[in-house]
């Protein structure tokens, strides 16, 4: 995860880092540097749509368009690594552009991970 730059009224770099941060506490990540703890089962997979449990008492977060090579992997291992990143990510970022974006954020510092598992429909 990560974000597009500061847009709305208000809206600051810090704030957004801010509320990046709560989802970090809030889901038990790490600093990339660190071993990425398992963090529980946040994964929602129900039929196209995925989402993730970040934390908030009342809201999920729908992730959009995961390929079918992503569902497929989920669905075997049963488990994801989920990075947030806290510097901007550019609009219609292409694969090669967040590669080097995570190299970077975790380089310095600026990023965290954990595992998370698939949440069954109890």
């Amino acid at each position: 995860m990560g974000h597009a730059p500061s847009r709305r009224p208000g809206e600051t770099a810090e704030t957004i880092e801010t509320a990046l941060m709560g989802m970090v506490d809030g889901t038990g990540l790490r600093p990339a540097a660190e071993r990425g703890p398992i963090v529980g089962t946040r994964l929602l997979l129900r039929g196209p749509y995925v989402a993730l449990d970040y934390g908030h008492p009342a809201y999920v977060m729908r992730i959009p368009a995961p390929g079918e090579e992503w569902r497929r992997h989920v669905t075997v291992s049963g488990r994801a690594c989920v990075t947030v990143g806290l510097d901007p990510i550019p609009p219609g970022a292409g694969p090669d552009a967040l590669e080097a974006y995570l190299a970077r954020v975790v380089t310095q510092g600026r990023a965290s991970m954990g595992a998370t598992t698939i949440r069954s429909r109890r």
